[in-house]
């Protein structure tokens, strides 16, 4: 039983009179234990984001006054169904539960190493009994029942005298931070994915519109060709050409309806649903573009937008107070403890004055050889930490090319565009031409027929070059962090020294 404890003996001789040297033992062993985690620091260091040039990349009429994107971003795009259909997955969809589950599993660990900091106290209560045989304890004590009751109350503290528990929960913190921004930008990847989709399927559906009208085409170029043979005006060449052309618009309007089918699947599956609800969707309202701009604050404030890039700090800062928990365990650790409780053989005066019991006081414990095990466990940390630190930095970096990438991208294809869309004028000014001769006797059918090939050869690549444009706007809403309220650390590099 606890009354007979030779540790509670122990405590009372030595509290006083070895409490100095008890002392004096602690602070030494604290100095000795501070001299073994030498030598071991963190290599990396973060990127500073204003070093990152972009300026000239991004173009000087690029940079304006412009703000970073709304939540709703998409609705730039002009498509009400567009808007339904992500708001109709946000509501939910197996890649969101998913980020939300890890999102409750890293709170959940922070709850735990800020429980390990606080006092802990636990009741219990125990009844015991024995009878030992006189055969075994002789007359004195066998042959009869003896029996006891404890009720206890039991406390516990681990004072944090070098901070090493604070950082163990701060590092939790960190990694549940980072965990937040995760499931927001498991939001934005699946509202970007479904517009991304969306814009694939309006390209199809254009596409398959150019080649029915090249279906007709050539159709009909296919039908004068045989009736002109036939009146031995022509030969098997043209004939044959024009039957060529008819079986390749036969396989792009197949192709545009497995580009339909497969767009249509693909935003089902984005939905969390079966691929019938495909068949739901319409065909997209002319979607639209808005010219390139990006804010002048960049680089440096994209580092508050960009969801990867603030997940990324706030891995460098979890990893940063992992090293101080680290060097802390180098460190002596003070317990307190007490045991308060009442013990009795019978339950009639299991509550006098002569039933209390009680233990408790100070332990101090530190290192001295553990085999390299905590040098190893703090080599370990930095490694982490630095880690950490080149993802960071790879985040950023990879930031700043998406955005430079949209930025480019889209003023080419705007003048790519235009150069098409200045084509198309040119080709549709001469099918009007071979129009007008033809009505007035000095064409034919067949002129006016290759006069619309060229056209609706510019009509699929000016479908494709918009569709395009519309992808970029969307990358750069997402490049620039597609709207998203994060919340970033104070400071990029943490103090990963301990203090006392």
């Amino acid at each position: 039983m606890y009354v007979t404890s030779p540790r509670l003996f122990a405590g009372r001789l030595f509290h006083g009179a070895l409490r100095p040297g008890l002392l004096g033992l602690a602070c030494m062993a604290a100095l000795a234990a501070c001299a073994t985690s030498g030598g071991l620091e963190p290599r990396a260091k973060p990127l500073d984001g204003n070093a990152l040039s972009a300026g000239k990349s991004l173009g000087n009429a690029s940079l304006s006054a412009a703000q970073f994107p709304a939540s709703d971003w998409w609705k730039g795009l002009g498509d009400a169904q567009l808007d339904a259909l992500i708001a109709e997955a946000l509501q939910g969809n197996p890649s969101l539960d998913a980020a939300d589950a890890r999102l409750r599993q890293a709170r959940a660990q922070a709850n735990l190493s800020d429980a390990a900091r606080k006092p802990s106290l636990g009741a219990s209560a125990q009844y015991s009994g024995v009878q030992l045989p006189e055969t075994l304890a002789g007359p004195e004590l066998g042959g009869s029942y003896l029996g006891s009751t404890v009720l206890m109350l039991d406390f516990s503290y681990k004072l944090d005298l070098w901070g090493g528990d604070k950082a163990k929960w701060l590092a939790a913190v960190g990694q549940a931070k980072a965990a937040e921004v995760d499931a927001q930008a498991a939001r934005l990847t699946l509202s970007s994915g479904i517009a991304r989709a969306y814009v694939g399927l309006a390209q199809a559906y254009a596409a398959r519109e150019v080649a029915e009208n090249e279906q007709k085409r050539s159709t009909h170029l296919f039908e004068l060709s045989r009736q002109r043979v036939a009146a031995g005006l022509d030969n098997q060449l043209q004939q044959r050409q024009a039957e060529s052309m008819v079986a390749s618009a036969n396989l792009q309007a197949e192709a545009a309806k497995q580009q339909i089918e497969a767009a249509g699947n693909a935003l089902a599956a984005l939905l969390g649903r079966g691929p019938d609800r495909a068949l739901q969707i319409q065909r997209p309202a002319m979607l639209k573009a808005a010219a390139p701009a990006v804010p002048g604050v960049l680089p440096s404030e994209l580092l508050g937008h960009r969801p990867d890039v603030v997940a990324a700090r706030w891995r460098v800062e979890a990893a940063a107070h992992g090293i101080k928990a680290a060097k802390a365990a180098f460190k002596p650790s003070v317990n307190l403890t007490a045991l308060v409780g009442l013990a009795s053989s019978g339950l009639s005066d299991l509550f006098s004055s002569d039933a209390l019991l009680g233990f408790g006081g100070p332990a101090i414990s530190l290192p001295i050889f553990d085999g390299g095990r905590l040098r190893s466990q703090l080599d370990s940390r930095d490694a982490e930490y630095d880690l950490a630190v080149a993802n960071y930095n790879q985040s950023l970096v990879g930031a700043l090319r998406q955005v430079t990438d949209a930025v480019q991208g889209a003023r080419s294809l705007d003048q790519q565009l235009a150069a098409a869309n200045r084509a198309r004028d040119a080709a549709q000014a001469a099918l009007q031409l071979a129009q007008t001769r033809y009505k007035a006797g000095l064409g034919t059918q067949i002129d006016v027929l290759n006069a619309q090939r060229p056209l609706l050869q510019l009509e699929q690549q000016i479908a494709a070059l918009q569709s395009q444009r519309l992808a970029t706007a969307v990358d750069l809403d997402v490049a620039l962090g597609g709207g998203l309220v994060l919340e970033s650390p104070s400071s990029t590099l943490a103090d990963t020294s301990v203090t006392p």
